[in-house]
């Protein structure tokens, strides 16, 4: 297909997809002419993936071009491109760890982050297999502790209550993807109904909250 069948199939500018093209977010097309290329479906679903990226999850181009680059190492473990398009897992987690760096005798260990040893607890007795490199694990932590701090905790039960609703979330999340797509086409899915379905989610819980209240008051 030409760049303008890409741009209205992808429904992306024209000037848009040139942009990404010079910037390495989308390989080049097979040259034509001196100044035409035809581009095939493949460059469709990076297209739309780079769009999601972008205009969804709101990275920057050059955080794109890391994630991109991240996708194509795992391109065959659909797993780890969820992970990484998803912000499940950095892009530089199998980084291999720096040496240690002439000079001064380093710092001490660093205190554990907030509330890590709790989320630690609650994963275990889950049995789920969650990176240690995910971020969602400190966001959880920083939570637990503001609740705490403000007299508001919550108990082990409770949270183990809510962290099994948001098991079955996961199940209705990904049962919705297609096992037999494209890696490419099911990250820009799943990155789609994660991002936009949160708001989605949330008045959900306020229109059962405020059920259950009058259920509760009569």
């Amino acid at each position: 297909m030409r760049i303008s069948e890409l741009s209205r199939r992808s429904a992306v500018p024209t000037a848009t997809i040139k942009y990404y093209l010079r910037e390495g977010l989308l390989p080049p097309g097979r040259a034509t002419a001196a100044t035409q290329a035809e581009y095939d479906e493949s460059h469709l679903r990076r297209l739309r993936l780079v769009r999601a990226l972008i205009g969804v999850r709101g990275l920057s181009v050059s955080a794109t071009r890391e994630v991109l680059g991240a996708v194509a190492e795992h391109a065959g473990e659909r797993h780890q491109v969820l992970g990484l398009v998803l912000g499940a897992r950095p892009v530089d987690e199998d980084a291999p760890a720096p040496g240690p760096a002439p000079g001064p005798a380093p710092e001490p260990a660093r205190e554990p982050a907030p509330g890590a040893a709790e989320v630690d607890a609650l994963i275990g007795a889950l049995g789920w297999e969650v990176s240690e490199y995910a971020p969602a694990r400190a966001a959880l932590g920083e939570t637990l502790e503001t609740l705490r701090s403000l007299g508001a905790a919550l108990d082990p039960a409770t949270l183990r209550g809510y962290a099994e609703l948001a098991e079955r979330t996961a199940v209705l999340d990904l049962d919705q993807l297609d096992p037999d797509a494209d890696p490419l086409e099911q990250a820009e899915r799943a990155l789609l109904r994660t991002v936009l379905l949160e708001p989605a989610l949330l008045a959900l819980r306020r229109l059962a909250q405020e059920n259950e209240s009058a259920r509760r008051g009569g």
